[in-house]
């Protein structure tokens, strides 16, 4: 074997570790076997965010401070399982699938510091088994209100009857993710995502905004469109650019939690090794959103039907018009 490359086991597996010694994060001097040896710590609960999902690769082939290659097809030669999916353009594809925890280690040795799976897995890529709630503070907001408007959700959601397990992004926010039977489809769990988060809106006023144009957003985002077909968020133990760990924590550490509190050196020394696998159990937490799609139908009947698409989407039925407020033209009469 190369001097230039090391071998690890995971799961009875060896994988080949190429460039060990190459520098990931330039400004603390952290290298690609660190990353490594963080997922080997915390492969696990690492696993769990991905198994059995179509998962896009994310791959940093340098170093952070240069921009990452987003793959979503899987490569001809790839070492992973795939699966057969369509995309917003209706167009095939095969995406990578990962089965085993060494294919987190795979993951990693491809470049990717943090994973982006589907809320689908592969045996059902059309009816999600997770709402996900991406909490962003706008400018002018910080992660304290951020927190708010997380306790609120928390409220919400057990009022509706499901279950939340939260995590910090590693970046500026927040995720929480709700596991829920499969039965709906990606539109009517956007549009649940969606209900959800303009119910919280006029519970929160002047903190929650689900306003998707940049020019009328003022709190926290709720960036409902997560849900949509093809979106993803960075899953639980990935390390962000940020050298900050996307990490889960329990609801009674909200009013307290940072993100700068999880630094990849630290992270499976101190933190997971003390308090281990906090999603441990999201797999059984399963709930259904029967009253959220009964909120859907409420706020249809009120006037107030769908929100903007991202812009590479099909325009979807229903839909407002895709331009941003300051641009829309105005009747003659009002100029």
């Amino acid at each position: 074997m190369a001097k230039d490359e090391v071998e690890v086991e995971v799961g009875g597996e060896k994988i080949r570790i190429t460039s060990p010694n190459r520098v990931v994060f330039p400004r603390q001097g952290w290298t690609k076997m660190d990353v490594v040896e963080h997922f080997l710590a915390v492969v696990e609960g690492a696993f769990r965010g991905i198994a059995d999902r179509p998962t896009m690769l994310k791959r940093y082939m340098s170093n952070v401070d240069e921009d990452p290659v987003y793959q979503k097809r899987a490569s001809k030669n790839t070492p992973f399982d795939t699966v057969q999916i369509r995309f917003p353009s209706q167009r095939p594809g095969l995406m990578n699938v990962p089965r085993t925890e060494a294919d987190v280690i795979r993951l990693v040795q491809l470049g990717c510091l943090d994973f982006h799976p589907w809320p689908v897995r592969a045996d059902d890529i059309d009816h999600p088994d997770e709402l996900r709630f991406d909490f962003d503070p706008t400018p002018g907001f910080g992660f304290d209100d951020v927190r708010r408007a997380v306790a609120g959700a928390k409220e919400l959601l057990d009022e509706v009857g499901l279950v939340g397990w939260p995590k910090t992004s590693g970046s500026r926010g927040i995720h929480v993710y709700v596991r829920i039977v499969r039965e709906w489809d990606f539109f009517q769990t956007r549009r649940a995502v969606l209900a959800f988060a303009r119910e919280l809106e006029r519970r929160m006023p002047g903190l929650v905004t689900t306003a998707w144009w940049k020019e009328e957003r003022r709190g926290v985002f709720i960036d409902y469109n997560q849900n949509a077909r093809d979106k993803t968020v960075s899953s639980a133990y990935g390390v962000r650019p940020t050298g900050y760990v996307s990490a889960p924590f329990t609801w009674d550490e909200l009013d307290d939690v940072h993100i700068e509190d999880f630094p990849l050196d630290r992270f499976a020394t101190e933190r997971y090794a003390e308090v281990g696998d906090l999603t441990a159990g999201i797999d059984e937490s399963a709930g259904r959103i029967d009253t959220l799609m009964e909120w859907v139908a409420r706020d249809e009947e009120q006037g107030l039907g769908d929100a903007p698409w991202p812009p590479h989407y099909p325009k979807q039925p229903g839909e407002p018009p895709r331009v941003q407020p300051s641009r829309q033209r105005r009747p003659a009469d009002e100029y």
